[in-house]
């Protein structure tokens, strides 16, 4: 539908989607030299221009100051020279993982003599929208290239000089290596009509994956004509059992809680054990403190600890993104995966306990992308699961699940051989 047209009388939308689409069938020929290529020259190409990075970082970090973005949220959009080098290593990463396209997953031979093979294959164009976090666009094209797809970017107006320098940087990188830069393109209008256009580009984009809060998600999926990756919103939980090591279960909840602030994988809601909740909360209360975390707990929890806030209803089911965490006592195990499963929303939850079996139910019934014995929520990263980095991480069932690797952008299709069958 779109082969032929003349690009100067495109709409400015439409013409990048015509570009990405030129670009996805020229990716879904390269070799995975040529694409493992293109990526270590990218990855050299952002530490080298490191200092045009900062500079329109700190840009894109005092206009988010001036209008009144929380400390949390600018600690997602605010990069420095270590977050480049581990963007960098991201791409690095990516260009050693086995490329699968084109590999042969199923191979059958039916009862007429058809010869069936299922092959790997790119899914095309694919379309990011998402918030704050400048870093997402160095991953997203990294995952997207090494898949063979093209990528259309949209990034907030809060990152948008450091968007469009990361992208320029790894577009004259491909230039170079003579491989397809259009396979990055970034919407460098921010305005929300646009954003909403963007939704409906279903001619070009074969997949389109919200990254951000819970509003940009809604806005997408109630928006878009294009299929959509359900992504990102975390009201992470964590379990303390009554058999729970104390020294650990602090060290967690601190971690997870406090490392950062403002990301989809960090605790917003505690569960406590009966049992071992008198002893244990002025402790944790004691280590959130510290980091200006305020807790907000049922009216068991504020019994206990009269530091703690009364909780509303919205507290338990709410993404703080910010320093402030929920509450819930509960008698038994049985309570807690019943809370958590009602209120969570399906991304990272937490078992802190020294009892097999009770570990083993919960991880085996909690309903959710990413569930832990044991260890913090914040080990729900593309990077720290060994895929390099990530185009999201799914809180969906359908096609991909958690962190989404290079494998969730990819698609397969079927080719048959045959010697002359017809169908009777």
């Amino acid at each position: 539908m779109w082969d032929g047209k003349d690009d100067h009388k495109l709409d400015y939308l439409e013409s990048l989607g015509l570009r990405a689409k030129k670009a996805a069938l020229l990716m879904s020929k390269l070799d995975p030299a040529s694409k493992n290529l293109g990526l270590r020259a990218a990855a050299t190409a952002l530490k080298e221009n490191k200092d045009a990075i900062l500079e329109a970082n700190e840009m894109d970090v005092a206009n988010a100051r001036s209008k009144g973005m929380s400390d949390a949220l600018v600690d997602r959009l605010r990069l420095d020279g270590k977050r480049i080098e581990q963007m960098a290593e991201g791409m690095a990463q990516v260009s050693i993982i086995k490329d699968e396209i084109g590999e042969v997953k199923e191979l059958y031979v039916r009862p007429n003599g058809l010869r069936i093979v299922k092959v790997v294959v790119p899914i095309g164009v694919i379309g990011i929208i998402y918030e704050s976090r400048p870093n997402v666009t160095a991953d997203a094209f990294a995952l997207c290239f090494k898949a063979g797809n093209s990528c259309i970017l949209r990034g907030g107006s809060d990152a948008i000089e450091t968007n469009k320098v990361i992208a320029s940087t790894i577009r004259n990188a491909l230039k170079k290596e003579k491989l397809p830069e259009d396979s990055i393109l970034i919407i460098e209008d921010t305005s929300r009509e646009v954003a909403t256009e963007f939704m409906k580009l279903n001619e070009y984009v074969d997949l389109l994956i919200p990254r951000g809060g819970a509003g940009l998600i809604r806005s997408v999926i109630d928006n878009s004509t294009i299929p959509v990756i359900e992504t990102g919103v975390g009201n992470c939980h964590i379990y303390v059992d009554s058999e729970a090591d104390t020294d650990m279960a602090l060290d967690i909840i601190e971690n997870a809680k406090t490392q950062r602030l403002g990301v989809c994988n960090a605790c917003e809601s505690l569960v406590i054990h009966r049992n071992v909740a008198a002893k244990i909360l002025p402790m944790i209360e004691e280590r959130l403190s510290a980091k200006s975390v305020a807790m907000y707990g049922d009216q068991d929890s504020v019994e206990i600890d009269q530091k703690i806030n009364p909780a509303t209803e919205e507290d338990f089911g709410r993404e703080y993104l910010g320093p402030s965490i929920s509450v819930k006592i509960v008698d038994n195990i049985e309570q807690a995966i019943e809370h958590i499963n009602y209120y969570s929303t399906g991304h990272s939850e937490a078992i802190i306990t020294n009892n097999k079996e009770r570990a083993e139910r919960f991880l085996n019934e909690i309903d959710s992308a990413c569930v832990y014995w044991n260890a913090s929520t914040r080990f729900t990263d593309g990077f720290e699961f060994g895929f390099g980095a990530e185009i999201g991480i799914s809180t969906q069932k359908i096609h991909a699940r958690g962190p989404m690797g290079l494998m969730a952008l990819t698609s397969y299709k079927y080719k048959i051989t045959g010697t002359g069958q017809i169908r009777e």
